[in-house]
């Protein structure tokens, strides 16, 4: 999508200015926040990368006008009312329908601390070997796709080298949209800074990990 989500190389945004000592959560409703969707998430009614897709369908002015976290419970309420682990009047009310069944959730508090020491991880095994190797010359396609994906389009139809090649991992593109997992070769690709961003810039890198799909043979 070439929504407002994907700002790399945008203009106009105000500097960035690092917090010294942030802390992990600013407001105690955040730490919340993260809480209540990985617990949501342990009932497996979508994937990662759909999560993150579903945020970026937030209408754009609301996009920038939210923070980190008000992106993602915005995102998750969308999704429970989407895959019908509530209804839209359950989430308004906060209350369960009358004679709605009771649910064991699937993650308990001693789960917690296993699961995420577990992780979700993407690396799978393919028949197909890598297309690429490192030192390769390679050139990203130009493709706006109206769904989800992992090129930014900063980096879309720009030439780098590959740097490394991590295995072959489940592909975001499809994995956002149901379309299953259909893993592929996933690459860290070098970019030379000048040519994502011309001339001014000076000298240095810009490292990416990109699927295959992306790339072709330069």
């Amino acid at each position: 999508m070439n929504g407002v989500h994907d700002m790399g190389g945008m203009h106009g945004l105000g500097p960035i200015t690092p917090e010294t000592d942030e802390p992990v959560f600013h407001e105690r409703w955040e730490a919340s926040a993260l809480a209540l969707t990985l617990a949501a998430g342990a009932w497996r009614r979508w994937t990662l990368d759909a999560s993150r897709h579903r945020r970026e369908l937030i209408p754009g002015p609301e996009y920038l006008r939210m923070s980190y976290y008000e992106k993602w419970i915005t995102g998750l309420e969308a999704l429970m009312v989407d895959t019908g682990l509530v209804t839209e009047a359950e989430m308004a009310t906060g209350r369960p329908a009358v004679g709605a069944p009771r649910a064991t959730p699937p993650l308990t508090a001693a789960g917690v601390a296993p699961a995420m020491a577990r992780g979700g991880g993407t690396l799978r095994a393919i028949a197909t070997r890598p297309r690429f190797a490192v030192g390769d010359t390679i050139r990203t396609r130009n493709i706006n796709p109206t769904g989800h994906t992992r090129l930014p389009r900063y980096a879309r139809d720009r030439q780098g080298v590959v740097t490394r090649v991590h295995g072959a991992h489940v592909f975001p593109d499809t994995n956002a949209h149901g379309l299953g997992e259909q893993p592929q070769p996933l690459y860290q690709v070098c970019f030379e800074a000048r040519e994502l961003w011309g001339e001014a810039v000076g000298r240095s890198a810009v490292y990416l990990d990109l699927w295959e799909d992306y790339l072709d043979r330069a």
